[in-house]
């Protein structure tokens, strides 16, 4: 789940918020007025998200991860 604040409050509590996304895993959601909201994610967290993303993103090679992870857990 993600934690949303707001821009002045990420400004101010800065490191806080770097903290509490490097030690939770936690996506923190900086609501901007007038703007897209933007994420602070662990430098880690987005690593592996995308490279996620890169290994499902033939269908052929998730239906073979897919069937590995079944397989695995069985």
């Amino acid at each position: 789940m993600a934690y949303r604040t707001t821009y002045t409050t990420a400004r101010a509590n800065f490191v806080a918020l770097c903290n509490k996304a490097v030690e939770n895993r936690e996506v923190i959601i900086i609501n901007r007025r007038n703007a897209e909201d933007v994420a602070l994610v662990a430098a880690s967290e987005l690593s592996s998200l995308l490279e996620t993303a890169h290994l499902l993103r033939s269908p052929k090679n998730a239906r073979r991860l897919l069937t590995a992870l079944n397989r695995a857990k069985a």
